[in-house]
């Protein structure tokens, strides 16, 4: 059951299949639920801590959420990539504006953005 330099993605989930077929796994969903909320919860109190503390909680987290993944039967591989498309096809929409926003520096810049993403996002829900 060792690690290799694959995906880390990936490689969490390879895990996480190896350790369930040997019996190691969560018994319910609600379980995932408040495991996540937990690695949260510790990922927000070493945020203000060293780097390697941060690093090793969100990682935890990270492999918190491939594991709900998997139980939720989607590959987490495939659901980041379709958040990354949506990220993209969003900001796009937010930039297609950029001659109209406030000069960077500006505080109201972040707020006429934000605007312009709710807009994309009003747009994609139709």
């Amino acid at each position: 059951m060792s690690t290799s330099g694959a995906d880390p993605l990936a490689e969490a989930l390879r895990l996480q299949r190896d350790a369930a077929a040997l019996g190691f796994d969560w018994r319910h969903l609600d379980e995932l639920w408040s495991k996540l909320a937990e690695e949260t919860r510790e990922l927000k109190m070493a945020a203000g801590q060293n780097r390697d503390a941060v690093e090793d909680e969100l990682g935890d987290l990270l492999f918190m959420a491939v594991n709900l993944a998997r139980h939720l039967q989607v590959d987490p591989v495939a659901a980041l990539a379709r958040s990354n498309a949506k990220f993209v096809r969003r900001f796009a929409h937010v930039m297609a504006a950029a001659a109209e926003l406030p000069p960077l520096g500006d505080p109201a810049r972040l707020d006429a953005m934000e605007a312009r993403w709710q807009d994309a996002k009003r747009l994609e829900d139709k």
